[in-house]
């Protein structure tokens, strides 16, 4: 399948392994004859901060192909900083960002009373030289090396130039090979906005039978100024055979979002409805604080959805609308606390244990009628005492050992009173058509500071 599942603002380059000219494999895919590099996937992670205006994104694509080297292409509005980061970043967030789940502590001795578990459910922008030549052309070199250096295992430079002709001709001059849509990176020039070009070594790559290679690069942080968070999401279009999808986890002061109809708004309100009355202490993470703030402006909401033909099931991921549109959803939300960021140090729980009520008992402990009375009796107090202690249910979330410990990676680089939204969205091709903005959580004048951090019923216990 030519189609990658998400590719964000990347423009894949595949550096041409042999000195010849180049075939093009697909749209911004810089590829070497008879090669071509497919990104089934990629995961963002965004900080911003909007007092600084200071916005940094870390990227890690997952690779398929039969290149022998290749590189990447990514935009940004002003020069960037650029660090290695952990090579399991994104797993230690997705381990983090499990939803917890209620569960109830439960006898398997005694004989009638069975309570089972339930699931409620910093650098300026480069700026042109003066023109001085007849044509308005400026006396300078055609594109600027701005800076060039290794970050983990990649080598990397940052250029700048003022026409996309002179960007192509040292794309191939450097032994780039382009065919793609100039008129893309000329919407980028003609911001004055630069490109890190980087190359990508398949020899750190698994090698399939066939020949070709797969694998993950090492998560690399891009940070630069820029006056708005914006994710340079149109480079993406030329690479994309139809749909792409994209997991996005943004730190920032307040909770995001995607503007209009991009909002998840449309698959989020409608999960916390569903979820209503299901809960024993209402919804969790003031989600019925957001619905009656929003009251009043649901019905037009909804209605909005079910004209784009985005319709709501709950419990089922959405659906694509007649002209292959899917709404987005957010998958988890938080303001990080002071709890949290003990969590990543190994200095609190990562999650609530449900106690063994039985514990200490066996089946044939039972054996003798009086004994068992008397365990009963002990059960039944342990019951008692967890139904005190915990009304609602204990909020329990999973992981192996070893990865909760690797937590400690994430320490640094999520920070308490910040909150962390991760949403999904799927992009059709005529929705890449310009860059991706993303903007505070809220509907009208009414700020979402709702969170989705444990799963939601869909139904009474």
């Amino acid at each position: 399948m030519r189609m990658g599942r998400w590719v964000c603002s990347l423009a894949l380059a595949a550096v041409a392994a042999v000195q010849a000219p180049a075939a093009f494999g697909a749209c911004c895919y810089f590829s070497a004859k008879n090669a071509d590099i497919l990104q089934p996937a990629q995961k963002v992670f965004i900080n911003w901060d909007p007092v600084e205006k200071i916005e940094s994104f870390t990227v890690q694509p997952k690779f398929e192909g039969n290149a022998l080297d290749f590189g990447m292409v990514i935009p940004t509005p002003s020069q960037p900083k650029l660090h290695e980061m952990p090579r399991d970043f994104f797993k230690h967030l997705a381990i983090y960002s499990i939803l917890k789940k209620r569960e109830f502590p439960h006898s398997k001795l005694l004989p009638i009373v069975r309570l089972e578990r339930a699931a409620l459910a910093g650098a300026p922008m480069a700026k042109s030289a003066p023109s001085n030549d007849k044509n308005g052309r400026a006396d300078r070199p055609k594109v600027i090396v701005l800076e060039a250096g290794v970050v983990g295992s990649l080598d990397y430079k940052i250029i700048s130039a003022d026409r996309a002709d002179d960007l192509f001709q040292w794309l191939k001059d450097h032994k780039y090979s382009y065919s793609g849509d100039e008129a893309t990176l000329d919407h980028y020039i003609q911001k004055k906005w630069l490109f890190t070009v980087m190359k990508i070594d398949t020899a750190q790559m698994k090698r399939n039978k066939d020949g070709s290679f797969a694998g993950e690069v090492t998560p690399t942080r891009f940070r630069f100024a820029s006056e708005k968070l914006v994710y340079p999401l149109k480079i993406t279009q030329i690479s994309v055979k139809d749909k792409t999808e994209a997991l996005f986890y943004v730190q920032a002061p307040h909770k995001v979002d995607l503007q209009g109809d991009m909002t998840y708004q449309y698959t989020w309100v409608p999960m916390l409805q569903a979820a209503m009355g299901c809960t024993p202490d209402g919804l969790p993470g003031k989600g019925v604080v957001w619905l009656k703030a929003i009251e009043g402006r649901i019905p037009v909401l909804l209605q909005r959805a079910r004209d784009l033909g985005f319709n709501f099931v709950s419990g089922q991921r959405p659906q694509p609308n007649p002209k292959g549109h899917i709404p987005t959803t957010m998958e988890w939300a938080r303001k990080l606390t002071a709890e949290d960021i003990a969590i990543l140090k190994g200095e609190a729980p990562f999650g609530e244990k449900v106690p063994n009520v039985d514990e200490g008992f066996t089946q044939a402990d039972l054996k003798d009628m009086q004994r068992a009375q008397a365990i009963y009796k002990v059960i039944r107090a342990r019951l008692e005492k967890a139904r005190q202690e915990r009304p609602f249910g204990y909020l329990v979330r999973e992981a192996p050992a070893e990865d909760v410990r690797a937590l400690q990676q994430l320490a640094g680089h999520l920070q308490a009173g910040l909150f962390i939204t991760k949403f999904r969205k799927i992009f059709a091709r005529d929705e890449m058509n310009d860059d991706l903005l993303i903007v505070p959580a809220r509907h009208n004048d009414q700020e979402d500071v709702s969170e989705y951090q444990e799963i939601l019923p869909t139904s009474p216990p």
